[in-house]
C-alpha cells in the first residue's frame, strides 16, 4: 500500500503531464488549423507535422518538469521519439478514418485524438522512456 507522500507525488506528476499535454495540445491544434486553412495541407499530414513539432518542446517539459529526470542520454530521448511515434500513429489512423472514411470534419477527428494518445503516451512514458 502506498503512502500519502507517493500518492501526492504521482498525483503531481499527472497533473503536470497534463499541463504539458495540454500546451502541446494548443500548439498541435494551432499548427493543425494554419496548415490546413492558411497552407492548404491535407489534414493528415498537417496534423503529423503538428504532432513531430509537439515532440521536442513535450520531450524537454516532461524530462525536465514533469518526471524530473536526471538523464539526458540520448536513448531516453530516443525511447521518448519510439512512444511519440507511437502516438503519432494512433493520431494518423484516427485522423485518417474521421476524415476520409467517417467524413468528419479534421477538427472532430483531432479532438477524438485528443482523448486516445495522451492516455497511451502516458502510460508509456511513465512504465518505459522516464523510469529512474
Amino acid at each position: 500500500m502506498k503512502n500519502n507522500y507517493e500518492q501526492n507525488l504521482q498525483i503531481n506528476v499527472l497533473v503536470r503531464y497534463g499541463m504539458v499535454g495540454l500546451l502541446g495540445t494548443i500548439i498541435h491544434f494551432g499548427s493543425l488549423i494554419l496548415l490546413v486553412e492558411f497552407a492548404n495541407f491535407d489534414p493528415v499530414l498537417g496534423s503529423a507535422l503538428g504532432f513531430l513539432l509537439v515532440l521536442v518542446i513535450s520531450y524537454i517539459l516532461n524530462r525536465t518538469w514533469t518526471f524530473q529526470s536526471k538523464s539526458r542520454n540520448v536513448r531516453q530521448f530516443l525511447i521518448y521519439s519510439i512512444v511519440s511515434f507511437i502516438g503519432l500513429g494512433l493520431n494518423s489512423a484516427i485522423i485518417f478514418i474521421s476524415v476520409h472514411i467517417l467524413k468528419w470534419n479534421y477538427l472532430y477527428g483531432q479532438c477524438l485524438v485528443v482523448l486516445v494518445v495522451p492516455v497511451s503516451n502516458y502510460l508509456l512514458n511513465s512504465l518505459w522512456t522516464f523510469r529512474d
